[in-house]
């Protein structure tokens, strides 16, 4: 599909595009005023794909049109974000390094293990986890002779929001090609650009849905909450891609009812929603991220929250090597 509209940002290649969309039919026999699909960035390619590939396109892309040599991005010890940052800088030659939040474990599991083994070199940092020893690193890595790129945490800037703007125009045309249309889409929202990423490609494609997004962390993000964070780059966005009323104020949904226990707490709800899909659609979510959304998508089928007769689409984000990390939580033992 040709986006002249995106032509002024640099992008690179780094996963497989259109993701698969179709419908969870046995899920779907469980609720039966609606049907239900999935959108499966799960299956992106990159280092066990995720939705974040879309994001380091737009900023892998940025990086190497700068003249960067090195990445510099941050996140939880599991954080899918890193570990595919890792994956697309072996990819294009570039060295990473990673700002990891906590002390460093005896074992490495799950993403930080895929991590380590793409090559990155890992920082530890206790408490920061969203990026906040960032710049001294920066200043060392240029006093070393290297040319850092700052990726942001969750890739959360307008350019990696770039790549859910191109999603969106990318649904759309699966849409048509299947004649179909969504009522509803779910999906986590944590960081902020897939979310405001989507809005503005909605708008740009004339995407017509409710969007569901449930709120994955109650920390804020850079100081501020995360709804005056996605209000900024939804501005900022309007007005690279020449919409409508980019100054018009915009409400930013977010479904903050199943964050209470905090990010990265695994509990029955994402035990359950995990098994769920599994066990009738041989598909696997993560406990941290598609888990918690996916349980919150089931609340609102359950309870018939949702208009009748919708089709609702579940948009998997990716995260299964987490989901290894989360062994104890999830089977109990």
């Amino acid at each position: 599909m040709t986006q002249p509209d995106l032509q002024q940002w640099a992008k690179t290649s780094l996963g497989f595009f259109p993701t698969p969309l179709h419908e969870l039919n046995n899920f779907s026999a469980l609720y039966p005023e609606y049907r239900v699909f999935i959108k499966r960035d799960d299956l992106t390619g990159l280092a066990t794909g995720g939705n974040k590939t879309r994001k380091l396109e737009y900023l892998i892309g940025d990086a190497v049109a700068r003249g960067a040599d090195t990445i510099i991005t941050a996140g939880a010890q599991q954080s899918n974000h890193c570990r595919q940052t890792a994956a697309a800088c072996a990819m294009k030659g570039l060295k990473c390094h990673l700002l990891l939040g906590g002390d460093q474990p005896q074992t490495y599991t799950g993403n930080l293990l895929l991590s380590h083994l793409l090559g990155a070199n890992i920082h530890f940092t206790g408490e920061n986890r969203k990026g906040e020893d960032i710049q001294p690193l920066m200043e060392k890595l240029r006093q070393a002779g290297d040319n850092p790129y700052e990726v942001p945490y969750g890739g959360s800037n307008l350019t990696g929001a770039m790549g859910f703007v191109e999603a969106a125009g990318e649904l759309q045309q699966q849409l048509r090609e299947q004649d179909l249309t969504i009522d509803y889409i779910f999906f986590a929202s944590s960081s902020g650009a897939m979310q405001a990423g989507l809005m503005l490609g909605m708008e740009l494609y004339g995407l017509e849905a409710g969007l569901m997004p449930v709120n994955i962390d109650k920390e804020e993000l850079d100081g501020s909450k995360l709804e005056k964070h996605m209000q900024a780059l939804h501005k900022e966005g309007k007005k690279k891609l020449a919409l409508k009323d980019p100054d018009k104020p915009v409400t930013m949904p977010l479904i903050q009812d199943f964050d209470q226990a905090g990010y990265g707490v695994v509990t029955q709800n994402e035990t359950r929603a995990i098994q769920q899909l599994a066990r009738h659609e041989g598909i696997i979510l993560d406990p941290v991220y598609t888990a918690r959304a996916f349980y919150g998508m089931m609340h609102y089928l359950a309870n018939g929250l949702l208009k009748k007769q919708a089709n609702v689409l579940f948009w998997h984000t990716g995260g299964i090597p987490a989901t290894m990390h989360y062994a104890k939580e999830l089977t109990g033992n």
